[in-house]
């Protein structure tokens, strides 16, 4: 089995974009708002700033390992191009991050929350899938 490491790289940058996207100008206050960082103080922003160039990267390294898993998947399924992809992606989304979140969330976390993280890993699972399944 043959990973496309280019494909994975452009994937997870494509991810962090569009979590960029998601968490920023789209959910950005609400998010801020649902998971009380809207009421820390000046001090604690900052240092919540000094962390973030570390979760960007670690979140980059977990991407760059989910991608991988996806790019495997889709040889693995004999998926052809953006549609087989996108169908292993979703597949993968539904069976996997959705149940996985929903459990989280049974355990204390905020609905609200869930939809909100389970959107944003559709929208990247299909971009990752279409990505993957077009460079095959």
């Amino acid at each position: 089995m043959t990973i496309n490491y280019w494909a994975v790289f452009v994937c997870a940058v494509a991810s962090m974009i569009v979590g960029s996207v998601w968490y920023g100008p789209l959910f950005g206050k609400f998010f801020m708002r649902e998971q009380g960082l809207n009421k820390l103080s000046k001090e604690e922003q900052e240092k919540m700033k000094k962390k973030m160039p570390w979760s960007y990267l670690e979140q980059f390294v977990a991407s760059v390992v989910m991608f991988t898993v996806l790019d495997a998947m889709i040889v693995a399924t004999s998926a052809v191009g953006v549609p087989g992809g996108i169908s292993v992606s979703l597949l993968l989304w539904f069976g996997f991050v959705v149940t996985l979140a929903f459990g989280n969330t049974l355990c204390g976390g905020k609905m609200t929350l869930f939809w909100l993280n389970i959107g944003d890993m559709f929208v990247s699972l299909l971009v990752a899938g279409a990505i993957i399944g077009a460079w095959r």
